[in-house]
């Protein structure tokens, strides 16, 4: 990502944004959205679909992660203007969070309004299973860091930004609509962020039971707490791909999480393909 002395966050920012305006024209996206491990397939089925390689956009960093393809999709889904971030960049790959959590400060630039956020987790909710999508209620930012740190830029937002409600009510209230209109079963629970990029062990896991958690993951909380900071709405979703070590014999690995990803592919673009209409 470009660091330049001279350009602050919110200036580089607004170069990104002039550069993906100048290559797509058009009427603005109003709904972002941000892929997770497995679940990137989405943005292959836009309408009206202009594609750009991340290292095309300046500022934006490069995704290293199997099941990240590092490209900006515009277009639409059933008439709505979208942006898709197909393939999210990770605190763990050695990026600082405000270049993790750069793409989100763009798409608030060019005027989106509401994020949609998915993810891979790991289940910790005994009720869980293996493949099923939960609606993110809250989180617990246990990653030892926010993306807000240090100075303030009152472009962006506040410099204490609210945080009581992080994942929008209504919006959650429509994705629950839509599932059970598809007859699909929809969990609702908090997310805890941590850094990764090891999974967590038996005993963090009964850690992070302790204090409320239904699923564990690596992304997510930073762009959240962005967005939020740029007054955008928030909606979140896992995939539990994997059950978190210790609720199953068994280890974990990413083969694991890249395959449930591709199993919940239909049942998990319908939902999206349903909602996004809904978050304007």
């Amino acid at each position: 990502m470009e660091t330049s002395s001279t350009n602050t966050l919110y200036e580089r920012a607004e170069h990104a944004a002039r550069t993906i305006r100048a290559r797509v024209g058009g009427e603005e996206a109003r709904v972002g959205l941000v892929l997770g491990s497995g679940l990137g397939a989405f943005a292959d089925d836009l309408e009206d679909a202009t594609v750009i390689p991340y290292e095309e956009i300046p500022g934006f960093a490069r995704s290293t992660v199997e099941g990240h393809a590092g490209r900006l999709v515009v277009g639409r889904v059933a008439g709505t203007p979208v942006i898709v971030q197909q393939g999210r960049f990770h605190f763990y790959e050695g990026y600082a969070l405000d270049e993790v959590t750069f793409p989100v400060r763009v798409f608030g630039l060019l005027g989106v309004k509401s994020l949609v956020l998915t993810n891979a987790a790991g289940g910790l909710n005994n009720s869980f299973k293996q493949g099923a999508l939960m609606l993110i209620s809250d989180h617990l930012n246990l990653m030892g860091t926010n993306p807000l740190l240090g100075a303030n830029d009152t472009r962006f937002g506040a410099r204490f930004p609210d945080m009581s409600e992080v994942y929008d009510r209504e919006f959650q209230e429509a994705v629950i609509c839509e599932a059970q209109a598809m007859e699909i079963e929809l969990k609702r629970g908090i997310y805890a962020a941590l850094t990764g990029p090891s999974y967590e062990t038996p005993a963090e896991i009964r850690m992070l039971r302790a204090l409320g958690a239904d699923a564990v993951g690596m992304s997510t909380v930073p762009e959240a707490i962005v967005a939020r900071h740029m007054n955008l709405k928030v909606l979140g979703i896992s995939c539990i791909t994997n059950m978190a070590a210790g609720v199953l014999d068994r280890p974990i690995d990413h083969a694991e999480v890249m395959e449930t990803g591709k199993q919940v592919r239909v049942t998990f673009t319908e939902l999206l393909r349903r909602t996004i209409p809904k978050l304007q």
